[in-house]
């Protein structure tokens, strides 16, 4: 079994910054890409950013040049530090891993969400 867990979220004002953080831990042989997704109620989840484990990475058009996702591959870790935020950025952020267990399986694991409220 693999667990994510999350903290980070929280409460910012309009322009300023946070830090997201995830964690990973269980039957874990290899992680390929980390992720964070974001859902507002009532809408798809998308995606925010992604990273592989040679660290390339993707981000949605609207968070280029404001987030950063970065990740420790020693500590089964990834970040997303938010700058400049807006109050369009709030909503439940969900982290993600694309998991290789030691069984043998690759399965897409998600957090339990963090809420991520920016105020205007």
């Amino acid at each position: 079994q693999v667990q994510l867990v999350e903290s980070g979220g929280g409460l910012a004002q309009a322009g300023g910054s946070l830090r997201l953080s995830c964690a990973a831990s269980g039957s874990i042989f290899s992680i390929s890409a980390m992720g964070w997704f974001r859902q507002a109620p009532g809408k798809q989840r998308e995606l925010v950013a992604a990273v592989t484990s040679d660290g390339s990475t993707n981000y949605a058009d609207s968070v280029k040049g404001r987030f950063t996702i970065s990740r420790d591959n020693a500590k089964n870790t990834v970040y997303l530090q938010m700058n400049s935020l807006n109050p369009e950025d709030t909503d439940v952020y969900y982290c993600n891993a694309d998991v290789l267990t030691m069984a043998g399986w690759t399965y897409d694991y998600w957090g339990q969400g963090t809420q991520v409220t920016v105020s205007s």
